[in-house]
Formats: structure tokens, sequence, C-alpha cells
């Protein structure tokens, strides 16, 4: 991979990248919605995910190309920037103009990007491309950021420059991202726990539903409303920050304070789906995929009837899901409104599972998925750190 972008790279620039790094995507097993509600989630990077390939120039402007868009752009070095439209160079442009706002001095750079994730399918093709600037351009510039803070800097990108209110998950997994580790993340504190996934005979399946998600478009910011009036009724007589700094057993006791009933149930899934994450912990600590996969489903399950965030596509590909002996579980994964499904799958199974399923949505749905299999893997680095040969 890394000599055939070399030569595309060559190819557009008319000389060679001193750079090339990696930052993957992910997916949530567990915890959906939980993170921008002060809670624990339970993502891990996979292995697709986006490639930059970086060369210093003389000439103050930074040059975007991509081997999976057409829109390229040769922006002027300056000393803060705009959104422009809906193109996807907006990413690394927002983590320049932070980087620039904060006054790390940058110059020039012709920069490649080619990524293996399917755009719009939920496993954060926009954290990756934002992570993996900030990465490259803290190490190529001594800009002296942390790790942690590199997180911050790309959630705030997302937030401020391009405009979707998302909580720091997607953007902590692709950085801290382990080889055979999901991250209990607390969203709160940013304290997290790598939790070994060892997954036995079985293979993460992710099932791209094919229905595109564009999430600032999507009703995302709706439920982060919703939620934050949920709060603001348990707040009359709770001494709480975030939904999740109370139990199911508490919200229990206080729901009455939340009179409008759709706010009601976006609570109701937050608080439960939190509590689903402490007990996923449990089980991939004792190894147990059974109690794991059980949970996977409650938490479609709740997603679809609380949340109201799934849909035919993603609901078809569980419900099939459900019917197969060799899957121990099966969920919605990222925001909804289309994206992907994960499954826990018997690995000598995948491949009649990926045919069974592909044939069970197409009749159901009109048109087929794409079914992937992938491992747990690393977070952002230099291609050789992140990516094993």
């Amino acid at each position: 991979m890394k000599g055939q972008l070399q030569e595309a790279f060559t190819e557009l620039y008319g000389k060679q990248a001193v750079d090339t790094f990696f930052c993957p995507g992910r997916v949530n097993l567990i915890g959906e919605h939980i993170d921008y509600n002060g809670g624990l989630v339970m993502p891990c990077a996979i292995t697709f995910g986006t490639y930059l390939l970086v060369t210093p120039n003389d000439d103050n402007v930074f040059r975007f190309k991509s081997l999976n868009f057409n829109e390229q752009a040769e922006v002027p070095l300056q000393s803060s920037y705009q959104k422009t439209g809906e193109t996807w160079y907006n990413y690394p442009i927002g983590v320049i103009d932070h980087f620039q706002k904060n006054g790390k001095r940058l110059q020039g750079l012709d920069m490649l990007f080619y990524g293996d994730i399917p755009i719009g399918s939920g496993l954060s093709s926009s954290a990756s491309i934002e992570v993996v600037t900030a990465f490259a351009l803290n190490q190529l510039f001594n800009a002296g950021y942390s790790r942690l803070e590199l997180v911050k800097l790309s959630q705030a990108v997302e937030n401020k420059f391009i405009g979707v209110s998302c909580g720091i998950m997607d953007q902590f997994a692709v950085a801290f991202g382990e080889e055979n580790k999901a991250l209990k993340l607390d969203c709160n504190s940013l304290e997290y726990e790598a939790v070994d996934s060892n997954l036995g005979n079985y293979v993460l399946a992710i099932i791209n539903t094919n229905k595109p998600r564009k999430l600032a478009e999507s009703k995302y910011n709706e439920r982060v409303q919703e939620c934050q009036t949920a709060l603001k009724a348990l707040q009359q007589q709770l001494d709480i920050t975030y939904l999740c700094d109370i139990d199911t057993e508490t919200f229990n006791k206080c729901k009455n304070l939340i009179e409008d009933e759709t706010v009601l149930k976006r609570a109701q899934h937050v608080v439960e789906e939190n509590d689903r994450v402490k007990l996923a912990a449990e089980a991939l600590n004792d190894n147990d995929l059974t109690e794991f996969g059980r949970l996977m489903y409650a938490s479609h399950d709740s997603l679809r009837d609380l949340y109201e965030v799934s849909g035919k596509e993603l609901d078809t590909v569980v419900e099939y899901a459900k019917t197969n002996p060799d899957v121990a579980g099966a969920r919605m994964t990222g925001a909804g409104f289309g994206g992907c499904a994960i499954a826990l799958v018997e690995g000598s199974a995948f491949e009649q599972f990926s045919k069974e399923v592909i044939v069970y949505y197409t009749n159901k749905v009109g048109y087929a998925p794409a079914v992937y299999s992938s491992l747990i893997g690393n977070g952002v680095g230099t291609l050789n750190e992140a990516v094993k040969s």
C-alpha cells in the first residue's frame, strides 16, 4: 500500500512524499449516543483508515488532493480560515485553522489523502481525517501537543469549524486505539481502560448498509438538544452535570420530572446504555461473548425503540443476525440514520454469513450492503507504527 501511494504522490506532485501517516476509523462496540452525555463508551480502532502523504513546499500554500474525491484545493498560508461548502478538505483546513489560531508556526505542505473507510458509513472517516492531519502537523512542525490535546483539538474542529455537535469518542478512539483492546472511555473525565478483547474464534463483521448518512444534516443535533432538555428537568431535584451521572435505579425514581414522552425515552436510553457498557466490560474481562452479544442486541433494541436513530436498513441486518446461530450479537454502530451495523460472527462461518446477510438484506431493502471483516487495530501514527506489515 505504501509503495502504491508513494507512486500516486509522485505522479501528482512530481516529487516524493517525505512522510506517510495513518489513522484508523473506529467502531463503537457498545455505548451509543453516550459521549455527549458524559458517560461510558467502548469503541475500538479498526484496520481501515486514512493515509496521509506529505512533503513541505516553499510556496507558503497548502495543497490538498485525494485519491477518493475529485475536488482539490490550493490554499495560501494565512492566520485563519473558514469552512467552504461541503467539500472533504474542510476537515484538514479546519485543523490547520486551529493550529494557526493557537499560534503554531506552520509552512506550506503538499498533501495526498487516501481512505479505505466507506464514506458516510458511520465508521468515523471525518475523525480519521482530522486526527491524521493534526498528528502529522504536530510531528512535522514540532508543535508540542500531547495525544490528548490533539484529540481535543480535532473535536473542536468538528464542533466549531464543521458544525457538528459530536462528543469526543470518535477522535479519542482513533488516536488511542490499541490492537486487540476495546477502550472503556469515561467521556466526562476522559479516563479510560484498555479492555482485553479476546474475540476467540469470532471476528468483527462490519455491515455497511450503503445508506449514506450526512451527520451534520441528520437529526443528531436534535438528539443532543433533547438530552439537554431531559437533563434540565432532572436537575430540578438532582445535583448532576450529565445524564450519565445517575444509574437506572435513580433515573426510575426521578423520571416523573420529565414531562415530554419523547424526551423521557431519549433519557432512558442514555442512562440504561451507560449501565450496559459497565456490564459489557465485565463480560469481556470474563471472556463471556454470549453475554456480550446479548448486551449488543439490547443496545440495538434501545437505539431503535427509545432513541429512534436506527431505521429499516440497520434493523434488517440485526433482524437477520438474530436468526443465525453463528452470530453472538449484533447492533447498529455510530450515530445511526444509516451507516453500519456490527456483528460478532464465528470466524469459520464469516463467508457464509456474508453471503446470507447480503441476500436477506437485498430482498428486504432493494439493494445490497457491503460486508467487511476487521481486526481491532492501533491508533494514529506514522504508517509503520499504526499498521503492522
